[in-house]
């Protein structure tokens, strides 16, 4: 199939788009335009069925050029880093609803055969009971998770109204190589990792269900393999909890550090905006794929520790720089 993947230089975007390239697929990999025609976690990529192109999912016409042609999208761009939705908010609306918007828009004039709009664990909030299932309450506890709340309900919106195959893929925390360092778990490893002996981190007691990328990744396809997905939303979850705290002392365990831990008040959410509790209940995927994760927490990890003791990864990282 031609498959359209957006957000393909980003993250969890980067390693779909080399596992839809493993699959044989035809694979259009959007990166966010700059004029330094940097490429993101794309650069190093080579494929013969690989086609980068540049471009911004806020403008519309851009995205109906894109769409042109393509079985299958994949639809990843976002701003996702919740303390930069507090300084900037207005880009989250911009970016996540009005791009959504875009990109269901341009999927529809060309007859998409299917969408999968990415979501978030952060719509749910703090647990209200676990583990967390597609029923959960929302709760709009920042910018960013109001945003996805916002674009998640707007992909809903073209099922419902026009039958666009949309299917609302609910990743929990993925982790693993090429992570923003804004996440928790690539903060600890960078700097562990860069020699520093006291790790700057915020509150230590939420807890986190923590899924390996290519277990993210291969959910992803299971999904899309699946005709009675369309018009659900799915978690991508590992049924599995653990604290933050738990989480520095493991990898600290791998790592072999002594490290200390020293809170820092600039990492820190608003009271009422910090998601204490998450842990993903994968039932309903299990039930409509058989997906199965292949990683265990220790395995993931020490797979993606090894990825940054690399001197060429490290150094992308400013590890002393507190990134928002």
């Amino acid at each position: 199939m031609k498959i359209l993947v957006t957000g393909a230089d980003g993250f969890i975007g980067s390693h779909l788009t080399e596992m839809l390239l493993d699959h044989n697929h035809e694979v259009r990999a959007l990166s966010y335009y700059n004029s330094f025609n940097n490429w993101g976690w794309l650069e190093g990529i080579k494929h013969e069925n690989l086609e980068v192109v540049s471009g911004d999912i806020r403008d519309a016409n851009f995205c109906r050029q894109i769409v042109k042609d393509i079985d299958v999208i994949y639809h990843l761009a976002a701003l996702i880093a919740i303390p930069y939705s507090y300084v900037a908010p207005d880009s989250y609306v911009d970016t996540n609803i009005r791009g959504t918007l875009n990109i269901c828009q341009a999927a529809k004039d060309s007859n998409v055969k299917r969408i999968l709009a990415t979501s978030t664990s952060e719509v749910y909030g703090t647990a209200q009971y676990v583990p967390i299932n597609e029923k959960h309450p929302k709760q709009p506890q920042s910018p960013y998770s109001a945003s996805k709340i916002g674009a998640d309900a707007m992909a809903m919106s073209f099922y419902n109204a026009f039958e666009l195959p949309v299917t609302i893929v609910r990743p929990f925390n993925t982790y693993g190589p090429r992570q923003s360092a804004r996440a928790i778990i690539p903060t600890i490893i960078s700097q562990i990792a860069s020699g520093i002996k006291e790790i700057k981190l915020g509150d230590l007691t939420p807890t986190r269900d923590f899924t390996f990328v290519k277990d993210t990744c291969k959910g992803f396809i299971e999904i899309a393999d699946c005709k009675n997905a369309i018009g659900e939303e799915i978690n991508i979850a590992s049924n599995y909890e653990i604290s933050m705290r738990d989480t520095l002392e493991l990898i600290a365990k791998i790592m072999k550090s002594d490290v200390k831990f020293v809170e820092d008040t600039n990492r820190i959410r608003p009271k009422n905006s910090e998601v204490f509790r998450l842990w993903g209940d994968n039932s309903k995927i299990r039930a409509l794929t058989g997906f199965k994760t292949g990683y265990s927490i220790e395995n993931g990890l020490t797979e993606t520790i090894n990825w940054f003791l690399d001197k060429e990864n490290l150094k992308r990282y400013k590890a002393n720089i507190y990134n928002i």
